[in-house]
C-alpha cells in the first residue's frame, strides 16, 4: 500500500557511508534526483557507527510530502541504475519511519 515514504534499495554499500565527504555527495544526489518527482520533506541514510549495530544501513529512505509525489517517485526509480547498480523500491510505514525503526 502506498505510503508518503520510499525505501530505496541496492544503492549503495556499507563502505561508501563512511567518508562524510562522500556521504554528504549521496545526500545531495538523492534529494536533487527525488525532488523532481514533489517535495522531500526528509531524507535519511543510516550510517555504520562503530563499535554499534545500526539497522537500514544501505537501504535509503525518503518522505514525501505527499502520497502521490511518492508513488511518481517509486514509479519512476524502480529500475533505474545509480553507481551501476539496479534501484530497488518499496513504500515504508510513516510511523516506523519517524521512529527510526530502519
Amino acid at each position: 500500500m502506498p505510503t508518503e515514504v520510499l525505501c530505496l534499495m541496492n544503492m549503495m554499500v556499507e563502505d561508501e557511508l563512511k567518508d562524510d565527504e562522500d556521504y554528504e555527495d549521496i545526500l545531495e544526489d538523492i534529494r536533487e534526483e527525488c525532488s523532481k518527482y514533489g517535495i522531500v520533506r526528509s531524507l535519511e541514510v543510516p550510517r555504520p557507527i562503530p563499535g554499534v549495530e545500526v539497522s537500514g544501513i544501505g537501504k535509503v529512505f525518503v518522505e514525501f510530502a505527499t502520497c502521490a509525489d511518492c508513488q511518481k517517485a517509486q514509479a519512476a526509480l524502480t529500475g533505474r541504475k545509480f553507481a551501476n547498480r539496479t534501484v530497488v523500491t518499496s513504500y515504508y510505514d510513516v510511523d516506523r519511519y519517524h521512529q527510526r525503526q530502519f
